[in-house]
């Protein structure tokens, strides 16, 4: 027990103390910390008469939702991204130490329960969780012997399968191991740039299998971040059964009170002016912008209890062991350490639920002149660090698009999505960090109708505006004829055949924003230093940009063939410059990967993010669109960041970006020259017969 209390202590050690200096801003920012005593709302329930009592305190000095949207928004400086801001103002926020304000026996008191909480409570958890997890691995430890056994499978990377069981029991252990390394070993699914591949392809399926809470621990979590309401004057629906149930919360479906809930995009409503409100109406006839109906149903995200103590105590002991790892010889390239800190970073992210609501914030602004795509509407006044109370977002996974068809939506559906991410990667810099097709919903609409108000012009007839609170839901209606030909692939095309001839158009809903990639200055100069290199076919000032700026330059095997094996990836994709359309992003990046793991290149973690997006996201448009064109998809996008930026380029001298859109316009004149000449051959029209 000595044992297990000495390795508690020196896990607590291994703690990172992270700056706290988002806090200092509260000063600056007065109104978005709130002491919970009174409430700037009233509700008034017609049976109950339920109103806040002044005398309750349900939290002291808590950073509000207000105050992370505040921070998502606000400019970023160096190498701080919004994240990072954020993240800072929520652990100091519940770091544990003693308030200047308090005084007294009241001081004394919180300074004890502080002491036995630090360096008893703590100690003896994390020395307990050690044991449990040690009776889980070291079962897994012994077995390693086994990947040297067995046939190669051609099919699986020609792994042995010896060495695919090993994979299989990996994953059985670190579901048995609780939430933290489940959330790790879908985190290592996604570093094809430090474990094999099949490896990856194996953690990809890597589930949850936790218990879900108990409804009345439900319950009183909400209660509280309603400031007290009762729980029944808060829902008029609440379907007690979970939508889904993760590794660190659970969902849940509800309708709130028509004096709750929100009657549409009313954080992204302006004034528009008249040329706003025509060039919106043209946006109408181009692209068929959706007619949005408020709904009062809403998507409730709970964490499980004690859930962040848990993770806490998790990270203290993948700390200690990356650290004994990366005394091993030849084993520091990997630098785990520093990777049990980044992955630490992303879990504490996804442990307060106000960050996530200020993702979707920040995504619907910058989203709110785009068509189609769009997320959820963040309720942010019930939001705290349990809660996350949301838009329900009608529709129906991408997953059932990908395995029934997407019919006549196809090419539309992966469109609209490649469009999506190009404008998040190219012109936002704010990435969905977690699109797999569970997170990607399809919904249909009907476009909306042209309408200029006759006061602004009035030689035009007066046509009178629909109220959006009687407006029917063609939305539930159009997923309620597709649902039953679920797993049906005849009668869903022919469902989907139906609705296209009646009018509707699809819409991808983005959930579950508690990940985003947002490369800071560092990486956002690296990136376009390396965007400047293979724009300019140069692949070999690539590899050597690869390896000078990556965490470990020493570390680096083979410096010069990585140089030369990145030329001669970029020459081949030179040489197919007019047929880019046939090149698969996703096996070039495929292979920059294979090439970074075998020479121990090891790039930063938000870098890797943003180029295993792309690998997904091309995975899935072309599993729609076999057809799909990466580089065509981003052309308009190009057009749109040249003309934004074109002063400011030309001024640096970096005509990297220039060179790309102009290559892409005059592919797109040759391909459409070539395709024209093909149809006037066919129809013999060059030299018609007379």
């Amino acid at each position: 027990m000595r044992a297990v209390l000495l390795l508690g202590r020196i896990c607590l050690r291994q703690s990172p103390h992270r700056l706290r200096h988002s806090l200092l801003r509260q000063q600056q920012h007065q109104p978005l910390f709130r002491s919970i005593t009174t409430t700037t709302r009233q509700w008034h329930s017609s049976s109950h008469g339920w109103r806040p009592k002044a005398g309750i305190v349900l939290l002291s000095a808590a950073l509000s939702p207000a105050a992370f949207v505040q921070l998502s928004e606000d400019d970023t400086n160096g190498d701080e991204t919004h994240e990072d801001r954020m993240l800072s103002a929520s652990r100091a926020e519940i770091a544990k130490e003693l308030p200047d304000d308090i005084h007294g026996l009241k001081r004394f008191r919180r300074g004890v329960y502080l002491f036995v909480d630090n360096y008893i409570v703590e100690p003896i958890a994390t020395g307990l969780r050690f044991l449990h997890l040690v009776i889980i691995f070291v079962p897994l430890i012994f077995t390693v012997p086994a990947i040297w056994f067995g046939s190669r499978n051609p099919k699986r990377d020609n792994e042995r399968t010896g060495t695919l069981w090993w994979y299989d029991f990996l994953v059985s252990s670190m579901e048995r191991a609780g939430p933290a390394f489940i959330k790790l070993g879908q985190w290592a699914a996604s570093r094809s740039d430090i474990f094999p591949t099949e490896m990856c392809a194996v953690m990809s399926e890597l589930h949850s299998n936790a218990p879900a809470h108990s409804l009345a621990s439900t319950k009183r979590t909400i209660v509280r971040a309603f400031n007290g309401r009762p729980f029944n004057d808060i829902f008029d629906e609440f379907d007690e059964k979970p939508l889904g149930v993760g590794a660190i919360a659970q969902v849940y479906k509800a309708k709130l009170k028509p004096d709750l809930a929100v009657p549409g995009d009313v954080d992204v409503e302006d004034k528009r002016t008249l040329a706003q409100n025509v060039r919106k109406k043209v946006d109408v006839l181009v692209k068929s912008t959706p007619q949005r109906v408020p709904s009062s149903y809403v998507a409730i995200k709970v964490l499980h209890p004690k859930v962040e103590r848990m993770v806490r105590r998790d990270l203290r002991i993948m700390g200690f062991f990356a650290a004994v790892i990366n005394a091993i010889p030849t084993m520091e390239w990997l630098d785990f350490p520093r990777e049990v800190v980044q992955f630490g970073e992303m879990m504490r992210l996804q442990l307060d639920l106000r960050i996530e609501s200020a993702n979707l914030s920040l995504f619907r602004k910058y989203f709110k002149d785009r068509t189609t795509a769009w997320f959820p509407y963040p309720y942010t006044e019930y939001t705290t660090r349990q809660v996350l109370v949301e838009e329900f977002a009608q529709g129906i996974p991408l997953a059932a698009f990908l395995e029934d068809g997407g019919g006549v939506f196809q090419q539309e559906i992966a469109d609209e999505g490649l469009d999506a991410f190009l404008h998040m990667l190219l012109l936002d810099n704010f990435v969905h960090a977690d699109l797999h097709p569970g997170n990607i919903m399809v919904r249909f609409y009907k476009p909306t109708r042209i309408q200029i108000p006759s006061s602004r012009i009035p030689f035009l007839k007066h046509s009178k505006e629909e109220n959006p609170d009687t407006s029917l839901d063609v939305t539930e209606e159009a997923l309620s004829r597709l649902r039953p030909h679920r797993h049906k692939p005849a009668e869903w095309a022919q469902a989907l055949d139906q609705i296209d001839k009646e009018g509707y158009r699809p819409q991808l809903i983005f959930i579950d924003t508690g990940l985003v990639t947002e490369l800071n200055a560092t990486n956002r100069r690296n990136f376009l230093d390396l965007f400047r290199a293979v724009a300019e076919f140069d692949g070999y000032k690539a590899g050597h940009l690869m390896v000078e700026r990556c965490r470990s330059p020493e570390a680096v095997i083979d410096k010069e063939v990585f140089a030369l094996k990145m030329q001669h990836l970029v020459l081949s994709v030179k040489s197919r410059t007019f047929a880019l359309g046939n090149i698969k992003i996703g096996d070039i990046l495929h292979d920059v990967l294979s090439m970074v793991r075998q020479h121990h290149v090891r790039m930063e973690g938000d870098f890797v993010n943003v180029v295993i997006s792309i690998l997904l996201l091309e995975g899935i448009g072309r599993s729609l669109d076999p057809d799909l064109d990466l580089f065509k998809s981003a052309l308009p996008i190009l057009r749109q960041l040249g003309t934004q930026n074109r002063g400011s380029l030309l001024r640096s001298g970096d005509l990297s970006m220039l060179k790309v859109w102009v290559g892409l316009e005059a592919r797109k004149l040759f391909q459409a020259s070539v395709e024209d000449m093909e149809r006037l051959i066919e129809a013999d029209q060059l030299s018609p017969n007379v």
